[in-house]
C-alpha cells in the first residue's frame, strides 16, 4: 500500500479517534471530572483504539506488544500540542472548554502521521543470531571467509527445501 492510501486511511482513523475521544472527554467532563483529567483519561482511552485500527487498518501490520509499547511515542507530540492548545484556549483566551480540544488536534495530526509510520512499519527484529554489536553483516561474512573455512555445509533436514522441478 502506498503512503497516499495509508494518509487517507490515517485519517479516517484519525476522525474515528478524535470521535472516540471528544466522547470520552465530554462524558468525564460531565462527571464533574476538571477538564484536564477528563482530557487526560479520554486520550488514554483514544490511543489503545488508535492503536489497534492503525495497525489493522491503516497500515495492514500484525499488532504486537512491541509496537503497543511504542506507540504512544506517535501521541507524544500530539499530547503535548493539544494539552497545551486546550490549556491556553481555556485558561488564557477563555474559549469554550468543549471546542478547545478539536481545534488543537488539528495541528498534532501531520506529526502523529510521520511517527506512527515509523513504528507501525518497522519490522520486528528476527530472533536468531547475528552480526556482533558494532559489526556490519559484510564485515562478519568477510571475517567466516578469510578464516580457512571450507565449503559450506549441507543444509539439516530441516533446513532442506524442494528442488524446483523444470518440468511444466
Amino acid at each position: 500500500m502506498n503512503v497516499r492510501n495509508q494518509l487517507v486511511r490515517f485519517t479516517l482513523v484519525g476522525v474515528v479517534n478524535t470521535g472516540t475521544y471528544y466522547g470520552c472527554y465530554l462524558f468525564f467532563l460531565h462527571r464533574l471530572l476538571p477538564y484536564v483529567v477528563s482530557h487526560v483519561l479520554a486520550f488514554g482511552l483514544s490511543m489503545t483504539g488508535s492503536f489497534f485500527l492503525n495497525s489493522w487498518f491503516t497500515y495492514r501490520t500484525r499488532p504486537t506488544w512491541r509496537k503497543f509499547l511504542l506507540f504512544p511515542l506517535t501521541n507524544a507530540a500530539n499530547f503535548v500540542i493539544t494539552t497545551a492548545g486546550v490549556y491556553l484556549m481555556v485558561d488564557v483566551w477563555r474559549l469554550s472548554d468543549r471546542y478547545a480540544p478539536l481545534i488543537t488536534a488539528a495541528a498534532a495530526v501531520p506529526i502523529t502521521f510521520v511517527v506512527s509510520r515509523t513504528i507501525m512499519l518497522r519490522p520486528d527484529r528476527a530472533p536468531g543470531p547475528g552480526p556482533a554489536p558494532g559489526r556490519g553483516a559484510a564485515q562478519a561474512s568477510a571475517e567466516t571467509e578469510g578464516a580457512g573455512a571450507g565449503p559450506a555445509p549441507a543444509p539439516s533436514d530441516g533446513d532442506a527445501r524442494p528442488a524446483a522441478s523444470s518440468s511444466a
